[in-house]
């Protein structure tokens, strides 16, 4: 129930203060006249804006007061209750892009490389590495290179910075 009021009060005070401000634009264009009548405009302003303000409050009372009188809550429906068994996740796919040259290592391992602790899984990875050798001073060997990665010419800059530099 508390959300629901707080919901209803900020709402009727969005709208409420909008108006509020539209009319106090308004104020401060007629109370200039204000001075033609030998009164102080800055005075009548003040007073105009608290009896403004007042009206603002009294009606954002009134009109939280009467949406709630006048909300109905139902109860939620209950969830829908599953049918089949129990849903299987679909299997995590498993990526790690190389920075030298912006392809996915893990698409190449097989069930063994991805192993933690098996030797043929290392053994698969350093074969991969070693038959994707970049030559620094070849950029047809590079392949696509991402731009935020290390340039690989061995310069130490991004590569957009250094051979990716439009």
């Amino acid at each position: 129930m508390r959300k629901v009021e707080k919901a209803f009060l900020l709402h009727v005070l969005d709208t409420n203060w909008r108006e509020h401000l539209q009319q106090l634009d308004h104020l401060r264009s007629v109370v200039g006249l204000r001075g033609y009548g030998q009164r102080d405009p800055i005075n009548e302003f003040k007073t105009e804006a608290y009896a403004l303000f007042e009206t603002l409050l009294d009606g954002l009372r009134r009109d939280v007061v009467r949406m709630l009188m006048h909300v109905q809550v139902a109860p939620a429906a209950p969830p829908p209750i599953p049918q089949a068994g129990p849903r299987k996740a679909a299997p995590a796919i498993e990526t790690h892009l190389d920075p030298q040259t912006g392809e996915n290592e893990m698409e190449f391992a097989d069930a063994g490389a991805r192993s933690r602790f098996g030797s043929a899984g290392i053994a698969t990875l350093s074969a991969r590495k070693r038959a994707t050798q970049v030559d620094p001073k070849n950029p047809a060997t590079w392949g696509a290179v991402p731009r935020n990665a290390p340039c690989p010419c061995g310069s130490g800059e991004k590569f957009k910075h250094c051979h990716g530099a439009i």
